[in-house]
């Protein structure tokens, strides 16, 4: 008989196996009805083979669904990327499938002309309209913009019977786009850049590239430029542009638009269901040629996927952290591989993973060392605040005060980056001490003074600021301690009262709508200061920024872990990289109490190379990545004790291996979150240790009930 291993979306190990009845032809990829207990579920077929016969009775393939088939290599990438993250493959195919799980547009309502039917009284706006809609059909209100009349002819004329109304299936058009619609011009190296990865594209195959730019170096318009060479060769090439967040996709988005003349399709959180089914089926039938998403973007079922480009792909926002955990930037490394397609990761500070694999030749190394035009790299300076304080209870020295001053008096921006929400992280009680945290969490809570709320960033409570201290009961004892951005901003407001300032943060941007408004208020030169969190520190332009002061550079290194250095560099060299991006020259200045940190002295002198350097050589001496392995095990419950039983059993089976190390358990530094009770075991391995065959063996050793929830973190990247 023959058997479909089939992918269920529950959290199962492995495929469940069906009998495929006669009447029935299914194939690897096909969409199918299967019974589980009382009820049908949908299925994705993994496999199809033929058996003798079964130790135990299989239930049937129920039908196969009328819906699109998963392309091979989807399905291939699905299998290696549970494989990968020791998650279940059920889980990943539902990845996958989540567009089709949209429900579809509402049918659109078009009219059209009626065959031998004109009009009793053939004015001049019902002819305009008629006119107008010649042999189509069309929507009644554009019809009626169309034709210069009210939409009340357009209705009289059906009302009539000269026209009728019917609704036909919403289809996204997804025009194709023209790889000579607007093409940039390039200096050499962007040149040299765009044909490297093009060649690769036209040659077929994998082909890894690290893009490494300056900020403002036009990294864009070169992947832009190698997408276009693509299309050109082949109109059925699919180009994939992935990036970390929301905020980002509307500049790129306009850049794509003017370079190919029509917009990419989107997908993200941002994306309304039903265009988001629009866009998975067109991207399956290979109506759809550039998509722009963030990391889940990367499961899409693609007909023919030629070029992968991962911008910012140091940034950390690539790491889903809850439910399936994966890293984009190295699922893209491997959807690429399995499509035989090109894959480029753009960065103005790379991950030190990226540039050991450069190094290693392992990726083609292309460098763009120069600003376009005629921008140059801003000059860094350092504010030593044990020299110059700040005066009590405010957060701006007099070296950036007057620099601030000196910008507004020019008539250019300034950008103050603190990456921090809100109006202070902490809210103390002055009579007993007693700080702040949301209910069952160790997150303090910070002060929003816009809302009046006291909010866990961690798990979204909030509540309004209480007037008496919950510990000791004393009135008006709670103060806001440290600064947040509105707090900064409200220095700002004292300090320049006529200046135009404003926030961008996560709270005063919540959704893409608004982000984009104040980015192009920014652009149009409508604020003169812009209090921002990392949500503006990279890829946006502002043609008049010249000045970014940083609040506190000493913020990302405080309390640390392994990639503390790597972030603050990244964060702060993109974060200084937005001044001067135009004609004018720009500066920034980094307020630090300890102006001697490597991570500090690199981005004053401009030496990207030695503080890489330093930093892998403590990497290597550690077997920390990229020249070690990391993998995290999380246990966390409601029942303290059941999550401690767990986690000594966990440590008691730990199976004999070479090169490599356990540590733990141990309580995660959030050791209690919405109640849950956390434990954390941190495993280090040499590179060449099959870390997932280590994990496997070791967990099939230990059986986890159903009061723990276990997650694995295959390269974590955050250790909270």
């Amino acid at each position: 008989m023959k058997v479909a291993s089939v992918l269920i979306p529950l959290p199962v190990p492995e495929a469940f196996d069906y009998e495929v009845p006669e009447e029935l032809t299914v194939m690897r990829g096909d969409q199918v009805a299967v019974p589980l207990g009382p009820r049908l579920i949908r299925g994705v077929v993994a496999e199809v083979f033929e058996t003798t016969g079964s130790n135990r009775k299989l239930k049937a393939v129920e039908q196969v669904l009328a819906d699109p088939r998963l392309p091979e290599r989807t399905l291939d990438f699905v299998e290696w990327a549970a494989r990968w993250t020791l998650s279940p493959p059920g889980e990943m195919a539902a990845t996958a499938l989540k567009g089709l799980r949209a429900p579809r547009p509402r049918p659109e309502r078009r009219v059209r002309r009626v065959e031998g039917r004109s009009p009793a009284r053939p004015t001049a706006a019902r002819t305009a309209v008629l006119e107008a809609l010649g042999q189509r059909s069309m929507p009644g209100p554009d019809l009626a913009r169309a034709a210069g009349v009210s939409s009340g002819v357009v209705k009289g004329l059906v009302d009539e019977g000269v026209l009728e109304p019917f609704e036909v299936e919403a289809v996204a058009a997804f025009d194709p786009p023209d790889p000579d619609h607007a093409p940039a011009t390039l200096n050499p190296d962007q040149a040299a850049s765009a044909a490297a990865i093009a060649d690769a594209v036209a040659a077929g195959g994998f082909a890894p590239f690290l893009l490494d730019g300056v900020t403002g170096s036009g990294k864009t318009e070169a992947y832009l430029e190698a997408a276009a060479r693509a299309l050109r060769a082949d109109p059925t090439a699919q180009v994939l542009i992935l990036l970390p967040e929301i905020a980002l996709t509307q500049a790129v988005i306009e850049r794509i638009t003017a370079r190919f003349g029509v917009a990419p399709a989107e997908w993200h959180s941002g994306v309304a269901p039903p265009r988001r089914r629009q866009a998975w089926e067109a991207v399956v039938s290979g109506r759809c040629n550039i998509v722009v998403g963030a990391r889940s973007a990367l499961f899409l079922p693609y007909a023919n996927l030629k070029l992968i480009v991962v911008d910012e792909e140091h940034d950390g926002s690539f790491k889903q952290e809850e439910g399936l955990v994966y890293h984009g930037r190295d699922l893209a490394v491997a959807r690429a591989r399995i499509e035989g397609a090109t894959v480029v990761l753009a960065s103005a500070t790379p991950s030190l993973e990226t540039l050991w694999n450069a190094h290693q030749g392992r990726y083609r190394w292309l460098k763009l060392a120069a600003r376009h035009g005629a921008a140059v790299l801003p000059e860094i300076g350092l504010i030593d605040l044990r020299e110059c304080p700040p005066d009590p209870q405010t957060w701006l020295s007099a070296p950036l005060r007057e620099a601030i001053g000196e910008t507004l008096t020019r008539g250019e921006q300034s950008l103050l980056f603190l990456n921090r929400r809100g109006y202070a992280p902490v809210v103390l009680c002055r009579s007993c001490g007693h700080r702040l945290t949301a209910p069952d969490t160790d997150s303090w809570l910070v002060e929003h003074r816009y809302t009046g709320r006291l909010v866990c960033h961690l798990t979204g409570f909030s509540m309004p600021k209480p007037k008496a201290c919950p510990s000791c009961g004393a009135e008006d004892s709670l103060v806001p301690v440290g600064p947040g951005v509105e707090r900064v901003e409200e220095e700002v407001r004292q300090l320049f009262p006529e200046a135009r300032t404003a926030v961008f943060s996560s709270d005063t941007v919540p959704d893409g709508k608004s982000a984009r408004a104040l980015i192009q208020s920014m652009a149009d030169g409508e604020i003169d200061i812009l209090v921002a969190t990392q949500a503006a520190a990279k890829g946006h332009n502002f043609p008049r920024l010249t000045l970014v002061g940083v609040v506190d550079a000493d913020l990302g290194l405080r309390g640390g872990d392994l990639r503390a250095a790597e972030r603050t560099y990244q964060l702060l060299a993109q974060a200084t990289g937005r001044a001067g991006r135009a004609d004018k020259p720009g500066r920034a200045l980094l307020q630090t109490w300890t102006p001697e940190h490597p991570v500090l002295q690199a981005l004053a002198a401009g030496d990207r190379d030695a503080f890489v350097e330093a930093e892998m050589a403590e990497r290597e001496a550690a077997s920390l990545p990229p020249h070690g392995r990391l993998a995290a095990l999380i246990l966390s419950s409601e029942n303290a004790m059941a999550v401690e039983k767990v986690a000594r059993d966990l440590a008691e089976a730990i199976p004999n291996a070479e090169r490599l190390e356990v540590y733990g358990p141990a309580d995660a530094p959030l050791a209690l979150v919405r109640g849950r009770r956390r434990k954390r075991l941190l495993v280090r391995a040499d590179r060449d240790v099959n870390l997932q065959a280590f994990l496997r063996a070791w967990l099939a050793r230990v059986k986890v009930p159903a009061s723990v929830r276990l997650t694995v973190d295959v390269d974590p990247y955050s250790f909270l």
